[in-house]
């Protein structure tokens, strides 16, 4: 049997696919190149982040207010996990670096 968080995450980039793909491009073009790639990577990751929030959201957001918040904390960092083998600077989205 496939984990929940596995379950969701399939079914969102299946769901999304073509902006996964696309992002994942940006977001390799952002790898090599922070300072040339940050403003795209910025705005085309806060689509990919609400879009990711939504599933966390449908994952977990029933457990919040119940005595399963930490099973909730854990089990949306499981699925934050799954989503940065892909895409490893998922926690970079939105994040203003100055070059000097």
């Amino acid at each position: 049997m496939v984990a929940k968080y596995i379950q969701v995450f399939e079914e969102m980039v299946s769901k999304y696919e073509k902006e996964f793909d696309s992002f994942q491009e940006i977001h390799n073009l952002y790898m090599k190149d922070p300072q040339k790639w940050q403003d795209k990577f910025n705005e085309e990751g806060a689509k990919i982040m609400e879009i990711v929030r939504t599933y966390e959201n449908r994952l977990c957001g029933h457990m919040e207010n119940t005595n399963n918040a930490t099973y909730s904390a854990n089990l949306a960092e499981k699925f934050r996990g799954e989503i940065k083998k892909y895409l490893p600077k998922l926690d970079m989205i939105g994040v203003k670096i100055t070059f000097g």
